[in-house]
């Protein structure tokens, strides 16, 4: 237990967090970031008194600081960090610290106000990985219902962050990167979308101004959360500067009765002297859950853009055997399988095989897939419903709505109410018998649109909330009953990418859009949060769908390299020599698949956007992969060097081109150093670096480098 106001150091992973108890009436947090070793406590309490600042005037008599829960009690004037009322009273409140529990990396607070009758809980923890984590959990101890309007985790920032960085986008485009300054005001990021959205930021960071991958101290949050969710950065003109991850709560959404509770998301930290270094914190962290996958990532192939809607059961068994051949260990058969599902405008509810299509069942399917030595797994979206469909006729009610009326469809569909407990029973039994029935190994589950006036049909009443914790159960129950199945979280792509879905799923579809040089953005900021083996990516045909882009296959399968590789394409129009080329990248993959998925992704800080440079260096550095591409033609001709970031500075590796070719490019010589071995240790190719060779515009080689 924490005696006194001794300041309280908690430290692990490389991360130190510094909590003042000086600050009434709740504690303060005086330093989030870079380990400060071991302190001893007269240190402690003269770096809290080292923060607290000086009376001005105009401002008022005791300066207010960024506590836990920042209240307009204790004279903040920012935004406050618990916002609610009792029918429009007790809407200030002054939670006043009871009790303090702490070891060497978590710690406890327990606060209290008897007047407006609510306790809150406020639990921290630093990591193994150097992560800091806030959950709040708030109880209303009197007799009259309490309306949560928000409660919000705030993390302190160092008065060195000047610049902001956040992402948005749409479908085919997720996680588009910009940049703002750090100015007075707040910048307020909300998803109220009932997931998080394509435009959804997956962080909101806060560096020192041009802080790259590869250096430049930053830190950010995330909110672990798949519903709506906010995220907020606020400086104000006191100097105060802070970072906010919470839940975005709908209006009468969390009404507390006596003694029930509401607790927020996990509102989770990391920093780093780069996005490398802070991205690294949350994929060790990660790697590091019992429950990560650890065998390796199968090769997965996809039907969808090889056959859409058209199940014609010879072309799939042929597709089948195609994929098998190229090395693919998991077959999943996407939409149209269903009872109904002819098009996107019907079916979605009926979860029984559609006879019609296939009289026999998905096992003679089944048989064939496993007996290629494939896995297989099975497109569904649960969620989801069409007003074509049995559920929807015989339960109505079962449908999110706001009125009377149903919302605005969005792909001819609308959104099942999971916390109904019918609704949820059913869902779990169709999927329970299908997963019994079939020998299914991996569920790709999918989330189609984003939700409207998502409220009870039985008692008006948002349910947002509550239909992402039913979410959770049931993604939980089934893998209880079905130890070993694995399941990816689809939504139109990359729209619900966050650490709540990832403690129940075991990868994400980063994009719908399989456009290699849009997937390089997409997969560089997706990267911040999901480590490479969680991360879908597919190499796809040389015409993108959903682009009309040429690509060569070459970049479409090295962009694709550094995530849970797979294929997205119709082999069945390959001929020899083209299954024979997919097969040469499948096999790549497989052969370095190990580092890939254990490695960390490094990104270099290119000159440009002209040409991009990542790669995966192994836990113990004594080997590497690296993509250079070039994304547009340049301004320089040749285009100059590039380096090579995340090695170990003091080893010599030898460093070869092991994929693409060079004699297809606008060179007109050959390239030295690609012609013959060459040996640079870590801190060469890192500063001094390589010449870039001569490509054309979406050209892509790949580097292999080992120990020398």
């Amino acid at each position: 237990m924490q005696r006194g106001t001794d300041p309280i150091h908690l430290r692990n992973g490389g991360t130190s967090v510094v909590l003042s108890l000086d600050h009434a009436p709740l504690p303060a947090i005086v330093h989030w970031g870079p380990d400060l070793g071991e302190v001893g406590a007269d240190e402690l309490a003269a770096m809290a008194l080292a923060a607290i600042p000086q009376r001005v005037s105009g401002g008022i008599d005791v300066p207010a600081a960024l506590t836990l829960i920042p209240q307009e009690s204790s004279g903040w004037l920012g935004t406050p960090g618990l916002a609610g009322h009792r029918d429009g009273r007790d809407f200030s409140t002054r939670l006043a610290t009871v009790d303090v529990q702490t070891d060497a990396a978590t710690a406890t607070i327990t606060a209290r106000d008897d007047a407006a009758g609510l306790e809150a809980t406020i639990e921290l923890e630093v990591t193994a990985s150097g992560l800091f984590r806030q959950r709040i959990t708030l109880r209303n101890l009197a007799d009259a219902p309490y309306s949560v309007v928000a409660l919000t985790p705030f993390f302190p920032m160092p008065a060195t962050a000047d610049q902001l960085l956040d992402t948005t986008g749409r479908h085919l485009r997720e996680r588009s990167p910009q940049r703002h300054e750090f100015t007075i005001g707040t910048h307020l990021r909300e998803s109220r979308r009932g997931r998080p959205g394509a435009d959804a930021s997956l962080v909101i960071a806060a560096g020192r101004r041009g802080f790259g991958f590869e250096r430049g101290m930053v830190h950010a949050v995330h909110t672990a959360w798949s519903g709506n969710h906010r995220l907020l950065a606020e400086r104000l003109p006191t100097g105060e500067s802070s970072l906010g991850a919470g839940e975005l709560l709908a209006p009468g959404e969390v009404v507390l009765e006596q003694d029930e509770s509401y607790a927020t998301p996990w509102a989770i930290g990391s920093w780093g002297d780069g996005l490398t270094e802070l991205s690294s914190r949350f994929h060790r962290e990660l790697r590091a859950r019992p429950q990560h996958p650890r065998r390796p990532r199968p090769v997965t192939l996809n039907t969808w853009e090889a056959v859409y809607f058209d199940h014609d059961r010879e072309k799939i068994d042929e597709l089948a055997r195609r994929a098998a051949s190229v090395g693919v260990e998991r077959f999943v058969l996407d939409d149209g399988w269903f009872l109904g599902r002819r098009d996107d405008t019907a079916g979605l509810g009926d979860w029984w095989v559609d006879e019609t299509v296939w009289p026999d069942g998905l096992g003679p399917l089944i048989e064939t897939v496993t007996s290629l030595g494939m896995e297989f797994g099975l497109w569904v979206e649960p969620e989801m419903v069409n007003l074509d469909s049995e559920l929807a006729r015989n339960h109505p009610d079962w449908i999110l709505r706001g009125r009377d009326d149903l919302p605005v469809p969005a792909r001819q569909q609308y959104v099942v109410d999971l916390a109904n407990p019918d609704a949820w029973q059913y869902l779990l039994a169709r999927l329970d018998a299908l997963l019994a029935e079939y020998d299914i190994a991996y569920l790709k589950w999918d989330h189609n649109r984003d939700l409207l006036e998502a409220g009870s049909a039985h008692t008006g009443r948002a349910r947002v909330h509550e239909n992402v914790q039913a979410l959770y159960r049931l993604l939980a129950e089934l893998k209880r009953r079905h130890p070993g199945l694995e399941i990816e979280s689809c939504a139109s792509g990359g729209a619900r990418v966050d650490l709540g879905i990832l403690e129940h799923t075991d990868r994400i579809w980063t994009s719908d859009t399989l456009d290699p040089i849009e997937r390089l953005q997409i997969q560089r900021y997706t990267g911040i949060l999901v480590p490479t083996e969680m991360m879908g990516a597919h190499l796809t045909s040389p015409e993108v769908h959903t682009t009309g882009r040429t690509v060569q296959l070459d970049t479409s399968a090295g962009v694709a390299l550094f995530g849970h590789f797979g294929v997205e394409w119709d082999l069945t129009t390959l001929d020899d020599a083209g299954l024979a080329r997919v097969r040469e990248w499948v096999d790549l993959h497989k052969r370095h698949r190990a580092l890939i998925h254990t490695g960390t992704l490094v990104h270099g800080d290119t000159r440009d956007d002209t040409t991009d440079v990542r790669g995966v260096v192994a836990g113990d550095a004594a080997s590497a992969l690296f993509t250079f591409t070039q994304v547009t033609t340049s301004v320089t001709h040749p285009p100059g060097r590039f380096t090579l970031p995340g090695l170990d500075p003091d080893r010599r590796y030898a460093v070869r081109i092991a994929a693409g070719r060079l004699d297809h490019g606008p060179g007109q010589s050959t390239l030295p150093w690609a012609e013959q071995p060459i040996v640079l240790t870590g801190r060469q190719l890192g500063t001094a670096g390589l010449q870039a060779p001569v490509l054309f515009p979406g050209q892509l080689v790949l580097l292999e480098l080992t120990t020398a």
